[in-house]
C-alpha cells in the first residue's frame, strides 16, 4: 500500500540526486518554438506602441534591441549567468522563464 505512490506525493529518489521532477538538458523543438513566438509577440507589441505615437524613455532603449529574426540562436536560446561555466545558462534552466523576458543582449566580451 505504502510502496507505489503515485503522482506529486512520490518519494525523492536519491540515485536522482534527490530531484523528482528533472529539467530536460537541452530545449526540445516545441519548447524553442514556443520562445521564437513569445519573442515575436513582444516585438509585435513593441512596434504597435512605436506607431502609435507612445513616448517614454523605456521604448527609446527597448527600440534599439535587436528584433527576433535578427537575434543569433545563442541570444535567442542561453542567458549570461556569472556562476555557470563559459557564461551562458540555457533559458529554461531560469527559473519561470516563460513569465520573465528574455534579455535580448548580453554583456560585452560574453
Amino acid at each position: 500500500m505504502f510502496g507505489s505512490f503515485v503522482g506529486a506525493f512520490r518519494p525523492t529518489l536519491t540515485a536522482l540526486g534527490g530531484h523528482t521532477w528533472r529539467i530536460p538538458w537541452r530545449l526540445s523543438k516545441t519548447r524553442k518554438a514556443n520562445v521564437r513566438k513569445r519573442l515575436r509577440e513582444v516585438d509585435d507589441v513593441i512596434s504597435t506602441l512605436v506607431e502609435s505615437g507612445v513616448e517614454c524613455k523605456q521604448l527609446e532603449l527597448v527600440k534599439v534591441m535587436p528584433k527576433e529574426h535578427e537575434m543569433v540562436p545563442r541570444d535567442k536560446y542561453t542567458t549570461f549567468s556569472r556562476k555557470a561555466a563559459k557564461h551562458r545558462k540555457a533559458v529554461h534552466k531560469v527559473p519561470h522563464f516563460t513569465k520573465r523576458p528574455i534579455p535580448r543582449t548580453t554583456p560585452t566580451g560574453f
